[in-house]
């Protein structure tokens, strides 16, 4: 039986574990040889072993599949690069660029250091520029590729994880920009933001017990390979005609977000001053507005 990717080859960055290890085994289900990479380091990005990459390749194997284990850091440019050298010294070609390599160190601003900030940022926004730039002149030159990133809706806002969310962000906005450069040659870029239980949501702290609770089981019952058939479809040729385009996936639910356009317009001939900036805002762009986290009070000990 045909598979619809049959005769490709992809990258999987952080595969080892969680909707990495999703992703390559079904890359790999679905006909396509596949460099596992992984640098096997902990949650927030310190450590590292070659287990984690070696395991799902023993996987793909066991299962009929094809893949090979690469551990560089696609933090670095030289990582990144080697993990496209890898497919093509072992495979002849590469077709399929999955980035979903992350770490994660959540605190609030007022207590993230820029080690915790720089840490994530290069992992995630980094990491994902590196391995599209040197897929790129692969690419190109052949007229033909996908790549899927790999967002979160912490991009459009959540608390104590400025650097997580802000990469993030960055990577929703690399998307779209690289979808512009590389469509003319054939090759697509797109995003998943995904919901499923992995070692970052076990990690995650949600305030009183019965929340915590709650939450748990929420995401116990969301498995990371129900983030797999997007990303599969994305990966086929015939996804062609979608590029630039950020998607949510968790359980049985596959949304597309809207593109961003302006909500209210304020417009006069010339420029605003600033008396009448004063007037007409609240009036018409903001005056409904409700601040989704209001100042509280200053709590004081009995």
């Amino acid at each position: 039986m045909i598979k619809p990717l049959d005769g490709k080859v992809a990258i999987v960055t952080g595969a080892g574990r969680g909707i990495g290890r999703a992703h390559a085994i079904s890359l790999a289900a679905q006909g396509a040889k596949v460099v596992v990479n992984d640098l096997g380091s902990s949650l927030d990005g310190s450590d590292e072993e070659s287990a984690p990459a070696d395991d799902v390749v023993d996987t793909i194997i066991a299962s009929g599949g094809e893949a090979i284990a690469n551990y560089g850091s696609v933090a670095t440019q030289e990582g990144a690069e080697g993990t496209v050298t890898s497919a093509l010294d072992a495979f002849g070609q590469l077709d399929i660029l999955v980035n979903n390599a992350g770490n994660y160190r959540p605190r609030m601003i007022f207590n993230m250091s820029f080690q915790d900030w720089d840490s994530v940022v290069r992992v995630h926004l980094y990491g994902h520029f590196n391995c599209i730039a040197a897929a790129s002149k692969v690419f190109r030159v052949q007229r033909s590729g996908r790549i899927i990133n790999t967002a979160s809706e912490a991009w459009l806002g959540e608390a104590a994880v400025s650097n997580y969310g802000a990469a993030k962000a960055g990577i929703v906005g690399l998307t779209r920009i690289v979808a512009r450069d590389l469509g003319k040659y054939g090759v697509t870029c797109n995003c998943i933001c995904p919901r499923a239980s992995t070692r970052m949501t076990d990690s995650l702290s949600f305030g009183e017990s019965a929340e915590r609770a709650e939450l748990d089981n929420e995401l116990s019952s969301l498995d990371p390979s129900d983030i797999t058939p997007l990303m599969v479809y994305l990966a086929s040729d015939q996804a062609s005609n979608v590029n630039g385009r950020v998607f949510l996936a968790y359980g049985g639910t596959i949304s597309l977000f809207s593109e961003p356009q302006p909500e209210r317009t304020l417009y006069k001939t010339d420029a605003w001053s600033v008396a009448e900036a004063f007037d007409a805002i609240p009036k018409s762009l903001t005056g409904d507005l409700i601040n989704p986290v209001p100042a509280q009070p200053l709590k004081t000990n009995a």
